[in-house]
């Protein structure tokens, strides 16, 4: 699914107020499922270091760019960490290590994307997942969107928050975005990560109070390659396509069109063919995120550039400070 754009009207009058009172019972009822389902868990202790990537808000915080850079970030330590991901919309089960013979329709787009940085397992029980990864010699556990699972004790607990949107309307899904209550969230929450589209951007100044208690780590995208040249016709299915089509442009693109496509969408061979056929109307190339690439067709790769982004951190030695403690007990 698209986000809605009520979810991020704190405000206002005409139907979307009215659709975010009728749905708030049903919000109430997820918070309090997910509560339940956090206070009655006997989380699994691998008795090695667990870190937790997550997010309040239902996608498109960046999540997947930072487990990607402390899997990165280990590996150039020679530390044996690996990244545990559920392998949203895939159909393997688990646990498994992803290898090159994985597609994105068994293990999801994320782990694929992930395995380019290093080892990455794919479990929809994250326990035993832990559990395997432990047993083949990891030493370090990044489990990807694990905020609101408890199923393994973690060790240091990072809530990626987007600093665009915030938090919202701040009403419960499907009322708005959050999977659970910000203050429920936050108490289970060692360091935020407030992810900027550039370097400049000012937060707004009720999301800073927001977390004026706890430690903040701003950071923002920077593109991996150079952008394209010529004209270039986007297209995206993440949490926040929009996100994607204003950093093309704020780098220079020049953009003859976007279409949004829902997070995590599974493209086929008619898309593809409509998305040539469309560009081909512009005399433009086509292009897309490094995480929906891994869910196109193999024969259309070919026609399709992707844009690749990372994640930069305005005071990276705070994050070291928070990783120190994981590091040294990864040595021994």
């Amino acid at each position: 699914m698209q986000a809605p754009e009520f979810w991020q009207m704190k405000t206002g009058r005409g139907a979307a107020p009215l659709l975010r009172t009728l749905l708030s019972p049903l919000g109430w009822f997820y918070a309090r499922t997910t509560a339940k389902r956090i206070e009655d868990a006997q989380p699994y202790d691998p008795n090695i270091p667990v870190i937790s990537v997550g997010n309040v808000s239902v996608g498109g915080t960046g999540k997947t760019p930072i487990t990607a850079y402390l899997l990165e970030s280990f590996t150039r330590m020679n530390i044996n960490a690996v990244a545990l991901s559920r392998g949203y919309g895939g159909t393997e089960k688990g646990p498994v290590r992803v290898t090159p013979r994985h597609s994105a329709a068994q293990i999801g787009d994320e782990p694929l994307l992930l395995a380019k940085r290093g080892p990455v397992w794919v479990a929809h029980s994250r326990s035993d997942g832990a559990k395997a990864a432990r047993a083949q010699g990891a030493r370090v556990i990044i489990m990807d969107d694990a905020h609101q699972n408890p199923s393994v004790k973690k060790t240091l607990s990072l809530l990626v928050v987007d600093a665009e949107i915030g938090f919202g309307n701040e009403h419960i899904f499907p009322a708005g975005p959050l999977r659970e209550p910000v203050k429920a969230a936050l108490a289970r929450t060692d360091a935020v990560i407030l992810v900027k589209p550039f370097i400049d951007f000012l937060p707004d100044a009720d999301l800073v109070s927001q977390l004026k208690n706890i430690p903040v780590i701003n950071a923002y995208f920077i593109p991996k390659t150079k952008m394209p040249e010529g004209k270039l016709y986007a297209f995206a299915g993440i949490g926040r396509p929009n996100k994607f089509f204003d950093a093309l442009i704020r780098h220079g693109a020049t953009l003859v069109e976007s279409l949004p496509f829902s997070n995590h969408y599974k493209y086929k061979d008619t898309d593809m063919k409509d998305l040539m056929e469309l560009s081909g109307e512009y005399g433009a190339k086509l292009i897309t995120t490094e995480k929906d690439y891994m869910r196109i067709p193999p024969p259309y790769k070919k026609h399709i550039h992707m844009w690749p982004i990372a994640i930069a951190f305005e005071d990276e030695l705070s994050l070291r400070r928070l990783l120190h403690p994981i590091i040294e007990a990864a040595k021994f």
